[in-house]
């Protein structure tokens, strides 16, 4: 069996009470996917850097799965001929 790596990137950046996060999939065929998620510190929380940068990377992964299935299903119309994509879900 062939063993494969796909590899994702994040990179977290903060700006005042605004946390960005990028994740990138970097797959075996060098294409690679972007995610984008944002988090926002509620002015009455308390500072706690590590939980904007939770929100925002799984922001960020969410947006990157919802990417990657849409690929998928545009490849496999592709593959079987359909001629609209098939709809996929996460589940």
């Amino acid at each position: 069996m062939e063993a494969k790596r796909w590899t994702i990137e994040i990179d977290i950046t903060e700006e005042g009470d605004q946390t960005s996060a990028r994740a990138v999939l970097f797959s075996r065929d060098e294409k690679h996917l972007i995610g984008v998620g944002q988090s926002r510190r509620n002015p009455t929380d308390p500072m706690v850097h590590v939980i904007g940068d939770e929100i925002a990377v799984a922001r960020a992964l969410a947006d990157l799965a919802s990417k990657l299935l849409t690929t998928a299903s545009g490849d496999v119309a592709q593959a079987t001929g359909a001629r609209e994509p098939v709809h996929l879900s996460l589940i």
